[in-house]
């Protein structure tokens, strides 16, 4: 599968594209700055592309209003299908937000629901009661999802819903050779209906890659030979931030072993899922870390541990936005892309993964663990890779058994000698290919 080869960047289209919170109905081409930023995105490494929702929708993206339009404030669906062109002639791979648990109130069925009532052809595509009223005050009932009434919960068990969906999925892979989807909130979707997407979607195209929202859970409940490849890794996402913070390389370790080790009894064991340090959901990563000489270690803890690093645009030059100051404020548009000393080191990092299998599909171990250091090992075949984290402010020397006596430092580009132990300088980050 490429997706397990690839580094993904997320972009949030309305935000990243500067487009008005509320739709103005006003169609303006301004999604073709996302090619604008193309030559950003393969000088930093990045072979995939994750868009948040780009479908006509009522405000953020998520309360969709037609499946089959790209949103007027990004564009034309013209435009779009430039965009991906462009992309692709690039070697980056497309993955579209699906967002198939709800729809928004102006979605074009659920309006005739709101005008016909018990007469609608399309009242069975929503959970509605006629005998109730909704906190709009429509004169019904309908069920939104967790509570958000501007979320309407579409009936996955309705097989014309479901066709209609695919409908819309074939006419994505046709219109904008799309790759991928990443399905928002997959752990409330129909379990049949993911059956049935990935049936579609594979017989549509062979290697068609399908990713889900997973907050918590046990994720191989979805994430199986019959539904999703992938999903998002908040354990691991918590553990990252979480063990620089307090200065506790354990717990994040203690998740990557429990789940990607190589015992038969590991969660995740065989899977590759999608690796973040943020997203247009969370905090930045920048304004999370307490320390800020952190920031470049935590993107190498991404690359060490098993599954798929994923950039959130502008998080590459470490730009700031905190939670509490609302999701428009983690949703922002750059006006153009910077570069700096971070930027630099992720580059180097995704160069260094896409040419180690190892990093890509390696069994995984722990060879030196301390509350501020970490040496994370990777091996496939006769491939052998070893990141090692120092987050402490004075220097460290680590024993460790390397089987060898040196090793290429991928970053610097130099030989490492480990007669006596590897001395790791104070807040660094080494790659070790080990010389066979």
């Amino acid at each position: 599968m490429w997706a397990n080869e690839s580094v993904f960047y997320q972009i949030y289209p309305l935000g990243f594209c500067g487009a008005p919170f509320e739709n103005d109905g006003q169609c303006v081409n301004r999604i073709s700055k996302v090619s604008d930023w193309i030559d950003h995105m393969t000088k930093l490494g990045i072979n995939a592309i994750y868009f948040s929702p780009v479908f006509e929708s009522d405000t953020h993206g998520y309360n969709t209003r037609d499946f089959r339009k790209i949103d007027c404030r990004l564009g034309t669906n013209e435009d779009f299908a430039k965009v991906c062109k462009d992309l692709h002639k690039a070697g980056i791979k497309v993955v579209l937000d699906g967002v198939f648990n709800h729809v928004g109130r102006g979605f074009w069925a659920f309006q005739d629901v709101l005008k016909n009532r018990e007469g609608s052809a399309y009242k069975d595509w929503f959970y509605i009661n006629f005998g109730g009223n909704s906190n709009y005050n429509d004169g019904l009932w309908y069920e939104g999802w967790e509570g958000h009434f501007d979320l309407v919960k579409l009936n996955l068990n309705n097989p014309q819903v479901v066709d209609h969906i695919l409908e819309c999925v074939s006419k994505w892979v046709s219109e904008f050779d799309i790759d991928g989807l990443r399905l928002d909130v997959a752990y409330c979707l129909d379990r049949n209906f993911m059956k049935r997407l990935r049936a579609h979607c594979s017989s549509i195209k062979e290697d068609f890659f399908l990713v889900g929202e997973i907050i918590h859970g046990d994720y191989k409940q979805i994430v199986n030979d019959e539904m999703l490849q992938s999903c998002t890794n908040y354990e691991c996402y918590k553990g990252m931030y979480s063990s620089f913070n307090s200065m506790n390389m354990f717990e994040i370790c203690h998740s990557v072993k429990n789940m990607f080790g190589p015992e038969n009894w590991c969660r995740c064991r065989g899977m590759e899922l999608l690796n973040f340090v943020d997203n247009h959901d969370v905090t930045r990563v920048a304004s999370i870390l307490t320390n800020p000489k952190h920031l470049p270690l935590i993107y190498g803890l991404l690359f060490a541990i098993k599954g798929i690093p994923c950039i959130y645009y502008g998080s590459e030059w470490g730009a700031k936005a905190e939670k509490s100051q609302g999701d428009p404020a983690l949703r922002a548009c750059f006006e153009k892309p910077e570069w700096n000393e971070l930027t630099d080191l992720i580059a180097k990092l995704c160069e260094i993964r896409k040419s180690s299998k190892a990093l890509s599909y390696g069994e995984i171990s722990v060879p030196v663990l301390t509350n501020k250091q970490c040496i994370i090992e990777r091996k496939f075949e006769d491939e052998r890779v070893l990141i090692a984290i120092n987050a402490d402010a004075e220097p460290y020397t680590a024993h460790f058994d390397a089987g060898c006596g040196q090793a290429q430092e991928l970053i610097s580009d130099t030989i490492h000698d480990f007669g006596g132990g590897s001395e790791l300088k104070p807040y660094s980050v080494e790659v070790w290919k080990m010389e066979r």
